[in-house]
């Protein structure tokens, strides 16, 4: 079905121009979500049930392919919670990067399947935040807040309210609460912008760092701490840009030798290894 362009279809279309990997369809007024063949709505998620239970049925597979072992129940669930968060964060925050708007997604709104190929989501997109100057201000959808650091607050506000009603499902099955979960948000937020401000290019990965330290500058609950980024320097001096993790995705549970380079458990020397196989490939 095709589907006016909303006030966010030119962000996401930006989005999966430069990140194949991830698709966003936005319903139409009486288009139904989909479902079957892989597709999960974010409400079932956040019940808990049977929902949760086949969506975690994956990860559990996929760590079995992958490691030829199972995970530990509460391993399994970190990464499913990962594999979820960390695009579903930049429905709300790419939008915001990219043209200074910021949708609101009930967990109603939303569905995702990824298991046919790309991360794909379907959403019903509603109203969203904007500054005065904005063309789309006058939409009737617009809320038109005054200043940089109130739309700031209503990205923190959006993701907190996609995020709370998941947290609550899949924190038990984790063994984690509060200050740790929000620790985890905390992380996908920053590293999934960060990541698409890089492959949008050097100027914009420059500036997913700016914002993101101003999104996140400390103090800003439910969030833990800040952005976190600094410079460490490789054996030339040549600095190369990191950040210290709030949370600990239990990736080290099956292969301790292969940590992420912003891990917790990751000292500085093998950051610097990492960093720099990473730009060399």
């Amino acid at each position: 079905m095709t589907v006016p362009a909303s006030a966010l279809t030119a962000s996401y279309d930006r989005l999966t121009k430069a990140f194949p990997e991830m698709t966003v369809r936005e319903l139409g007024p009486a288009e139904a979500a989909p479902s079957g063949a892989g597709w999960v709505g974010a409400a079932a998620l956040a019940e808990g049930g049977t929902g949760l239970d086949a969506f975690l049925e994956w990860d559990d597979t996929q760590v079995r392919q992958d490691h030829g072992r199972p995970g530990r129940p509460d391993v399994i669930a970190s990464f499913g919670l990962h594999r979820y968060a960390w695009p579903a964060c930049l429905l709300i925050t790419v939008p915001w990067f990219l043209t200074r708007r910021v949708p609101r997604f009930p967990v109603t709104h939303v569905s995702y399947d990824r298991t046919a190929g790309p991360m794909a989501f379907a959403v019903r997109t509603g109203s969203f935040a904007c500054l005065p100057d904005d063309p789309a201000a006058t939409l009737p959808e617009a809320r038109v807040v005054p200043d940089e650091e109130a739309l700031r607050a209503e990205v923190r506000e959006a993701v907190a309210e996609h995020m709370e009603p998941v947290l609550g499902a899949f924190g038990p099955r984790m063994r984690r609460r509060g200050r740790a979960l929000w620790g985890m948000v905390t992380d996908e937020i920053v590293e999934g912008l960060w990541y698409v401000g890089e492959i949008l290019g050097e100027t914009e990965h420059r500036r997913a760092r700016r914002e993101l330290e101003l999104l996140l500058p400390g103090s800003t609950q439910p969030y833990v701490g800040t952005a976190a980024f600094r410079e460490i320097h490789g054996p030339d001096g040549t600095p190369l840009s990191t950040r210290d993790r709030a949370s600990c995705c239990m990736y080290y549970t099956l292969d301790p030798q292969d940590a992420c380079a912003t891990c917790p458990r990751t000292c500085d020397a093998d950051r610097v290894v990492k960093l720099l196989a990473e730009a060399a490939s």
